[in-house]
């Protein structure tokens, strides 16, 4: 027996704004660990190596859920999932609020990484509810607040932290996903089920993908110290390789993959996931560099800023990165995403090369770290929505997962690799780096950004509207 399927409701601006909230509040949320990492190393008495970890947990936790939370949102609609999700975000947010000690608050981080699957499920209700073209406008925006919410996380986390207290940088930004998700789930309608074919959850590759992720930031964490623990890094490398291995045969045979790698296959989407990867890894290294440059002293190179200067230092890359997303989106719609993508590359290269031959003031780091991020959320927005409405309306969650999934670890490999180039810059018996380390890394994350070009010419056009 057929059935039809009733046409969708459409949704107007104010479910598309509690969208938008949402991606702000969860963006602010999951940035405050970062700029506030020595604060809660001194207040928890974590050792660098604890601290490493607090700082990748969430992203590790994150690109887990990313893929399975699409997939579910594609399978028993994007609404329904996305609800549950954001439960389970607040009870984490809240958990770290009362954190009286980091095992504690790694629990917390590891609740709060789910909400790196909401904006594919964001994605997936946008297309559902509204036309081709204005879906495109749609992602875009929530993508550019959901960077716009991270900076200004980043910005509000040492004055809150330093003013109230660590409890309270985690407990507002908590509060601010709790209304938006109260609001999404009055203003957005359901969305029916797209695939509901009963499938569990795809437990050896959760496993082996865990394996995986955790393993490569142990490896790049490790890698400064080789000579001291050359068995320790073999060791982990043998295990990394395994692991990675073991992944891709397991999704390859697995009835319903975490992550289906079939997809890869389309060019769409591989190409999307390879310039995610190159793009953010740049990004991230300015994103860790930037700031820790502000901290050096300046009796030596630095400008030695305080928690609540830097915020004020990073403003302007705050509302770059918020405008990016929408100016993104409107730019594929009328130029394409290959014109949007080859753009922001080559603002981001500028960026990290003015940055490695002049730093010397602080509008030179102020000036590079905007346009590094306004090119970050031109480039990442463009391939979200180019991948977005590439492939089928059921595949929307799974796609953009992959790219998401591909962005989180993007991020986490640029800060690691960052913290180790800093780390080998160290001379003994002091604890601040040479100053060419940052300069190796600036020109390091250029050159990884530019080789993403050879990708870009081989994108197609995309569609203009």
């Amino acid at each position: 027996m057929t059935t039809t399927q009733a046409s969708p409701l459409r949704i107007g601006k104010a479910a598309v704004g509690a969208l938008g909230m949402l991606a702000v509040a969860t963006g602010a949320l999951e940035s405050v660990v970062t700029p506030t990492l020595p604060l809660l190393q001194r207040e928890l008495d974590m050792s660098p190596a604890e601290g490493a970890l607090l700082s990748i947990v969430l992203l590790v936790t994150g690109a887990l859920v990313t893929p399975i939370a699409g997939k579910l949102g594609d399978r028993h609609g994007g609404k329904r999932v996305m609800v549950r999700l954001m439960a389970v975000v607040c009870a984490g947010g809240l958990v770290s609020a009362l954190a009286p000690n980091l095992p504690v608050l790694l629990l917390g981080q590891v609740l709060q990484g789910a909400m790196v699957g909401a904006l594919p499920l964001s994605f997936i209700l946008v297309r559902e509810h509204l036309p081709a073209g204005d879906s495109k406008v749609a992602i875009g925006v929530v993508s550019g607040l959901f960077v716009g919410g991270t900076m200004a996380g980043t910005l509000s986390a040492g004055p809150v932290a330093e003013g109230l207290s660590r409890h309270w940088m985690f407990a507002l930004p908590t509060f601010a996903v709790i209304g938006a998700t109260v609001l999404v789930n009055r203003l957005m309608p359901q969305d029916p089920p797209r695939r509901p074919d009963g499938a569990g959850v795809d437990r050896p590759g959760l496993v082996l993908l865990s394996g995986t992720l955790v393993t490569l930031m142990l490896v790049l964490a490790l890698a400064p110290e080789i000579a001291e623990r050359p068995l320790v890094l073999v060791a982990l490398v043998a295990v990394l390789i395994a692991c990675a291995t073991g992944w891709v045969a397991v999704e390859r045979r697995a009835a319903s993959p975490m992550i289906d790698l079939r997809m890869l296959a389309r060019p769409a989407v591989w190409k999307s996931c390879v310039l995610t990867f190159l793009i953010c890894v740049g990004t991230s290294v300015a994103a860790h560099l930037v700031p820790q440059l502000f901290t050096v002293s300046a009796d030596a190179y630095g400008f030695g800023a305080s928690a609540t200067q830097i915020g004020f230092f990073l403003l302007p890359g705050a509302v770059a990165a918020s405008l990016a997303g929408p100016v993104s989106g409107i730019g594929v719609r009328r130029f394409g995403s290959r014109a949007v993508v080859t753009a922001g590359v080559l603002v981001m290269t500028a960026g990290l090369l003015g940055l490695a031959s002049l730093h010397g003031e602080v509008w030179h780091l102020v000036v590079g770290k905007a346009l590094i991020a306004l090119a970050n959320g031109l480039c990442v927005t463009a391939m979200v929505t180019s991948t977005a409405t590439s492939v089928d309306r059921g595949d929307t969650g799974v796609a953009t997962g992959l790219v998401l999934v591909t962005r989180v670890i993007g991020f986490a490999v640029g800060v690691q690799v960052s913290g180790a180039i800093l780390t080998a810059g160290t001379p003994s018996g002091s604890n601040i780096p040479a100053e060419s380390a940052f300069v190796t890394g600036f020109v390091l994350a250029a050159a990884v950004t530019v080789l993403s070009l050879f990708v870009v010419r081989t994108m197609s056009k995309g569609v203009k509207e």
